[in-house]
Protein backbone atom coordinates (compact mmCIF):
# COMPACT_ATOMS: atom_id res chain seq x y z
CA UNK A 1 0.00 0.00 0.00
CA UNK A 2 2.86 2.35 0.79
CA UNK A 3 4.26 1.99 -2.73
CA UNK A 4 0.86 2.90 -4.14
CA UNK A 5 0.84 6.06 -2.01
CA UNK A 6 4.21 7.06 -3.44
CA UNK A 7 2.95 6.45 -6.98
CA UNK A 8 -0.12 8.62 -6.29
CA UNK A 9 2.06 11.45 -4.97
CA UNK A 10 4.26 11.20 -8.05
CA UNK A 11 1.18 11.32 -10.30
CA UNK A 12 -0.10 14.43 -8.49
CA UNK A 13 3.32 16.07 -8.78
CA UNK A 14 3.48 15.24 -12.49
CA UNK A 15 0.04 16.79 -13.09
CA UNK A 16 1.08 19.89 -11.13
CA UNK A 17 4.27 20.20 -13.14
CA UNK A 18 2.32 19.91 -16.38
CA UNK A 19 -0.07 22.66 -15.26
CA UNK A 20 2.54 25.10 -14.05
CA UNK A 21 6.19 25.12 -14.95
CA UNK A 22 6.87 26.94 -11.70
CA UNK A 23 7.46 23.68 -9.82
CA UNK A 24 8.60 25.27 -6.63
CA UNK A 25 8.60 28.86 -5.55
CA UNK A 26 11.98 30.44 -5.19
CA UNK A 27 10.85 31.93 -1.90
CA UNK A 28 8.51 30.04 0.43
CA UNK A 29 5.35 31.62 1.82
CA UNK A 30 5.96 33.74 4.88
CA UNK A 31 4.79 32.19 8.15
CA UNK A 32 2.12 34.84 8.67
CA UNK A 33 0.83 34.42 5.11
CA UNK A 34 0.70 30.63 5.48
CA UNK A 35 -1.12 31.02 8.81
CA UNK A 36 -3.76 33.27 7.23
CA UNK A 37 -4.33 30.84 4.34
CA UNK A 38 -4.52 27.83 6.66
CA UNK A 39 -6.97 29.65 8.96
CA UNK A 40 -9.22 30.47 5.99
CA UNK A 41 -9.07 26.89 4.80
CA UNK A 42 -9.87 25.58 8.28
CA UNK A 43 -12.93 27.87 8.42
CA UNK A 44 -14.10 26.44 5.09
CA UNK A 45 -13.65 22.91 6.39
CA UNK A 46 -15.68 23.94 9.44
CA UNK A 47 -18.44 25.25 7.18
CA UNK A 48 -18.49 21.98 5.24
CA UNK A 49 -18.61 19.97 8.46
CA UNK A 50 -21.46 22.21 9.61
CA UNK A 51 -23.37 21.38 6.43
CA UNK A 52 -22.87 17.68 7.15
CA UNK A 53 -24.23 18.21 10.66
CA UNK A 54 -27.23 20.07 9.23
CA UNK A 55 -27.95 17.08 7.01
CA UNK A 56 -27.71 14.75 10.01
CA UNK A 57 -30.20 16.97 11.85
CA UNK A 58 -32.61 17.03 8.88
CA UNK A 59 -32.43 20.81 8.77
CA UNK A 60 -34.50 22.89 6.39
CA UNK A 61 -33.27 22.67 2.78
CA UNK A 62 -33.10 26.46 2.43
CA UNK A 63 -30.77 26.72 5.43
CA UNK A 64 -28.51 24.02 3.98
CA UNK A 65 -28.46 25.79 0.62
CA UNK A 66 -27.53 29.09 2.27
CA UNK A 67 -24.64 27.44 4.10
CA UNK A 68 -23.56 25.71 0.89
CA UNK A 69 -23.53 29.07 -0.92
CA UNK A 70 -21.47 30.59 1.90
CA UNK A 71 -18.95 27.74 1.76
CA UNK A 72 -18.73 28.02 -2.04
CA UNK A 73 -18.10 31.75 -1.78
CA UNK A 74 -15.43 31.26 0.86
CA UNK A 75 -13.69 28.62 -1.24
CA UNK A 76 -13.84 30.87 -4.31
CA UNK A 77 -12.26 33.73 -2.33
CA UNK A 78 -9.55 31.36 -1.11
CA UNK A 79 -8.84 30.25 -4.68
CA UNK A 80 -8.57 33.86 -5.85
CA UNK A 81 -6.03 34.59 -3.12
CA UNK A 82 -3.94 31.64 -4.27
CA UNK A 83 -4.33 32.75 -7.90
CA UNK A 84 -3.19 36.27 -7.01
CA UNK A 85 -0.15 34.88 -5.21
CA UNK A 86 0.58 32.63 -8.20
CA UNK A 87 0.41 35.55 -10.60
CA UNK A 88 2.54 37.82 -8.41
CA UNK A 89 5.24 35.19 -7.89
CA UNK A 90 5.35 32.19 -10.21
CA UNK A 91 3.96 33.93 -13.30
CA UNK A 92 6.18 37.00 -12.90
CA UNK A 93 9.19 34.74 -12.32
CA UNK A 94 8.47 32.62 -15.40
CA UNK A 95 7.85 35.65 -17.64
CA UNK A 96 11.16 37.04 -16.40
CA UNK A 97 12.79 33.83 -17.59
CA UNK A 98 11.16 34.30 -20.99
CA UNK A 99 8.56 31.55 -20.51
CA UNK A 100 5.46 33.15 -22.01
CA UNK A 101 3.65 29.80 -22.00
CA UNK A 102 2.90 30.50 -18.32
CA UNK A 103 0.33 33.09 -19.48
CA UNK A 104 -1.65 30.42 -21.33
CA UNK A 105 -1.39 28.12 -18.31
CA UNK A 106 -2.66 30.87 -16.03
CA UNK A 107 -5.61 31.58 -18.34
CA UNK A 108 -6.51 27.87 -18.12
CA UNK A 109 -6.32 28.06 -14.32
CA UNK A 110 -8.62 31.09 -14.31
CA UNK A 111 -11.12 29.21 -16.52
CA UNK A 112 -11.18 26.36 -13.99
CA UNK A 113 -12.10 28.80 -11.23
CA UNK A 114 -15.41 29.77 -12.84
Amino acid sequence: MEGNNTENKQDVNLVSEQLCHCHQKATPRRKEELKILKNRLNRIVGQLNGIGKMLDENRYCGDILMQTAAAESALQSFAYLILQEHMETCVVEEIGKGNLKVIEETVELVKKLK
